[in-house]
């Protein structure tokens, strides 16, 4: 029998409309060796890893009438070569023109009479400021997985398996792929059928599902979203009215920064907060400025929301596997009112420094247990877990999605490539102009902004600013 999606992974799929296409996406930047780091060797790896992720080779099928959720089905025509895509940018190949074909990337839905991902290879980036692709010059990979197949602790991307910790690939068993034959019409009905006659009102809710009422069964099969509304009802008052939120089209904007972490360490130390704390204030002191720079009114008392998920992990524990366990297995999700009033960089930080202690104090984080059974905790995609989280709910909560996963802090490498950086790209909730997501690696922080191309215009600049507030929480040390 083939394997039925889950009551949440399926409102994914309903919920998905042309403005907020429903799939996360990562961009990494690679060091091209000199003998090369081409398509075809990236198709090659693709395919020697692909049995570690059998989903990637699965499509979903609807079962007649909506009168059970959708199964995973083996595509008998899959073709790597469909999903692992080729593209250059023209000369001279700048940052500029990386983004802006990111944005276009990004706007496209996947095609879902087929499995739910992508991967493009990227060509013709020119060397770094700090002289790094000198050689042969950089390529990047950007990869976009749907939301569905973030199926919970089991769920593994695409991007994380062709990941080494060495330039020598590690081993991968040979396999002999068959697809398992694909279901009838009427076999899925015989299922659907069977299954009602033990779960009778379940058939309600997929009918319900498919007309139209996603979001209300979203929250009636995630129990666990009550725990985020109760934590909504607990900061008092709805979201400020802020740009932030705005009717968004159906194509996109990136931006990206890339920070030192040892400047997060060195504040850290300084004061005694947790880098997660310093994350949030340098995020609020850019939202400041880029906030100013619109002619927006920003008071003494002025806030913006940030439904922040975050990555926890202790001082002690140790990484279950070089490309991914790093990343931990606790969860903790806040609503944070980023204090963008207030001018002094230092007691920014010491609110948003209070504030997650009073969440932690108080219980009102939710739990790795509890952010699993609403949004499919998978440490591989943790940043498909903001934007799972903030699909769930209204979006008057909130007015951003910030989403914060520690990476590994050594190189990983892609068929002999060195992995430079990489940069999460969070979609958009519906009403949600922004979303910033950032990853830790190998010594570096790095920011991606994924935004509404007609309501962030200027998202650049936003993303400029992140450098601008780091600055000046550093020069409180001098």
């Amino acid at each position: 029998m083939p394997s039925r999606l889950s009551p949440l992974d399926a409102s994914f799929l309903y919920l998905e409309e042309a403005t907020t296409p429903m799939h996360v996406g990562g961009l990494a930047v690679f060091d091209r060796p000199d003998d090369g780091f081409d398509y075809d060797r990236l198709v090659e790896l693709i395919e020697q890893r692909l049995a570690l992720v059998p989903r990637y080779r699965q499509k979903v099928r609807h079962v007649p009438g909506n009168l059970a959720r959708p199964v995973w089905v083996d595509d008998p025509e899959f073709d790597v070569a469909y999903h692992v895509r080729r593209s250059a940018l023209p000369r001279p190949g700048s940052e500029e023109q990386l983004v802006d074909l990111v944005g276009r990337l990004m706007s496209r839905p996947l095609d879902h009479a087929r499995p739910l991902w992508e991967m493009y290879l990227i060509e013709g980036l020119e060397p770094a400021a700090d002289g790094r692709g000198a050689g042969r010059g950089r390529a990047a990979v950007l990869t976009k997985t749907h939301q569905a197949m973030v199926d919970g602790i089991s769920a593994i991307d695409i991007g994380q398996v062709i990941l080494d910790v060495s330039a020598e690939p590690r081993e991968t068993p040979d396999e002999l792929w068959m697809p398992r034959p694909e279901p009838t019409d009427g076999q899925l009905l015989l299922d659907a059928v069977g299954e009602a006659v033990t779960r009778p009102t379940e058939v309600v809710d997929n009918v319900r599902v498919a007309a139209g009422d996603a979001i209300a069964t979203v929250g009636k099969l995630a129990g666990a979203a009550g725990h985020v509304l109760t934590m909504a009802r607990t900061a008092g008052r709805r979201a400020p009215g802020l740009p932030l939120n705005a009717q968004i089209s159906t194509q996109r904007r990136f931006a990206l920064a890339r920070t030192d972490l040892e400047a997060y360490r060195t504040v850290r130390a300084a004061y005694g907060c947790d880098v997660n704390d310093v994350v949030l204030a340098v995020i609020a002191g850019a939202l400041r400025t880029w906030l100013m720079t619109r002619g927006e009114p920003v008071g003494g008392s002025s806030t913006v929301r940030a439904l922040v998920p975050l990555s926890v992990r202790g001082e002690g524990d140790v990484p279950s596997s070089a490309t991914g366990g790093s990343l931990g297995n606790r969860v903790a999700s806040f609503l944070v009112d980023l204090p963008v009033g207030e001018p002094s960089p230092l007691v920014r930080l010491h609110q948003v420094t209070h504030q997650m202690r009073e969440h932690t104090d108080t219980g009102d984080a939710v739990g790795a247990a509890t952010l699993v059974r609403i949004g499919g905790f998978a440490p591989p995609t943790l940043h498909a877990v903001g934007a799972r989280a903030a699909s769930g709910m209204s979006r008057h909560f909130f007015n951003l999605v910030v989403t914060n996963v520690p990476g590994p802090q050594f190189p990983l490498y892609a068929a002999g490539a060195q992995m430079l950086e990489m940069f999460p790209v969070v979609p958009l909730a519906k009403g949600q102009a922004v979303s910033i997501g950032l990853t830790s690696y190998d010594g570096g922080v790095y920011y991606g902004l994924n935004g509404d191309r007609d309501a962030m215009g200027d998202i650049e600049v936003l993303a400029g600013m992140v450098h601008e507030s780091l600055d000046e929480l550093l020069e409180t040390l001098r």
